[in-house]
């Protein structure tokens, strides 16, 4: 059963992506936090852009670069930044879009020097597909097979030298060839407190937002789960609820009120993490338990669980992960006011 959540770091809906972009940075000098990131693509950049200027003739590409880490992180907003930056175009495509190795010609075919293609989920592309995106990464050309059999040839359709950038959210699922061929490979990191303020004051003043005090953005970040997409959605929220009930201001009262209506504590756990908690408090004694037991119990997508709910529990420290198993820590058990019974030595041997 797939759970629609206000705290999942996915997009919700087209909509939403569509009210995510007017937030966006445009330019790198806008982009905040993953500092260390940043500072390797403006050299990256800028050193594309010094040899272009140094040569006089069609822009350099950057090397071609691969994004990973959890989503909602600004893996898409990087890929326009850098399209921004070199003065190029950005044209966007998914994994899952690209099902037949013509699909990628049509993309390439129509790139002009120094443009950017941009795939995202690209460890989803299918296997043939990748076949077609080697030459065209290391050589600026594409090998179409004619005819089969004995009389199979090859056609070489040249493209013109760009850049492509590939973002995923599960690094380890690309093949090996694929990987090796990215020259510039960087990982996105939960953001810390500070960057998610700033995000979230920026963004405010983006949408005319009045806030009464910093403590209002303190309140939202808090809640964010280190991440930018959320930080965003929660901020639209408390507008909504400021709008209608606070007379159009952004209080701390205000925040608090809105995000509590929606299920959201002053951690950022929301009824599914409580949910998943509980389940494992009350039925298996604090675990070990295994994912598949815990979603059976609960009726929801072992998935879901996995890659949405437990990676922020893990961040925290509410949640241990071992190969026995799913076992809650103390903290999560102060959280929910539980009283956990942490196994003695000698039901520790008896396990074993």
């Amino acid at each position: 059963m797939a759970t629609e959540r206000l705290l999942s770091p996915k997009p919700a809906a087209p909509t939403e992506d569509l009210a995510n972009h007017a937030l966006r940075p445009e330019t790198i000098g806008e982009y905040i936090g993953q500092r260390d990131l940043i500072e390797r693509l403006t050299i990256a950049i800028d050193a594309a852009k010094m040899r272009t200027s140094k040569a006089g003739g069609p822009p350099e590409p950057l090397e071609h670069t691969l994004l990973h880490g959890p989503p909602g992180l600004g893996k898409t907003t990087l890929a326009h930044v850098v399209a921004k930056e070199l003065g190029s175009n950005l044209y966007t495509t998914s994994g899952p879009a690209l099902a037949r190795g013509t699909d990628l010609v049509s993309h390439l075919t129509r790139l002009q020097p120094g443009d950017v293609l941009f795939i995202d989920e690209i460890h989803r592309l299918p296997t043939p597909v990748e076949e077609f995106i080697y030459p065209a990464m290391e050589d600026f050309r594409i090998d179409v097979t004619v005819d089969a059999g004995l009389h199979a040839r090859t056609v070489q359709i040249p493209c013109k030298p760009f850049t492509l950038i590939g973002a995923t959210t599960r690094a380890g699922l690309l093949s090996s060839p694929l990987r090796s061929r990215f020259g510039l490979n960087h990982h996105l990191r939960y953001y810390d407190h500070s960057d998610l303020a700033l995000i979230l004051t920026r963004s405010a003043s983006l949408l005319g937002l009045r806030i009464d005090s910093t403590d209002a953005i303190d309140a939202i970040a808090r809640r964010s789960r280190g991440t930018p997409r959320i930080a965003n959605r929660l901020l639209r929220r408390v507008r909504d609820y400021a709008q209608v009930r606070a007379g159009g201001t952004v209080t701390t009262s205000a925040v608090t009120e809105a995000l509590e209506l929606e299920g959201v504590d002053h951690l950022g756990l929301d009824e599914l993490d409580r949910n998943y908690l509980r389940t494992i408090a009350a039925t298996y004694k604090g675990g070990p338990v295994g994912l598949e037991t815990i979603a059976a119990t609960m009726n929801e997508d072992s998935g879901t669980l996995e890659d949405v709910v437990e990676p922020y529990l893990l961040q925290i420290g509410f949640l241990a992960r071992t190969r026995r198993g799913r076992s809650l820590t103390q903290a999560s058990a102060d959280h929910l006011g539980l009283t956990l019974v942490l196994p003695t030595a000698t039901t520790e041997q008896a396990l074993f």
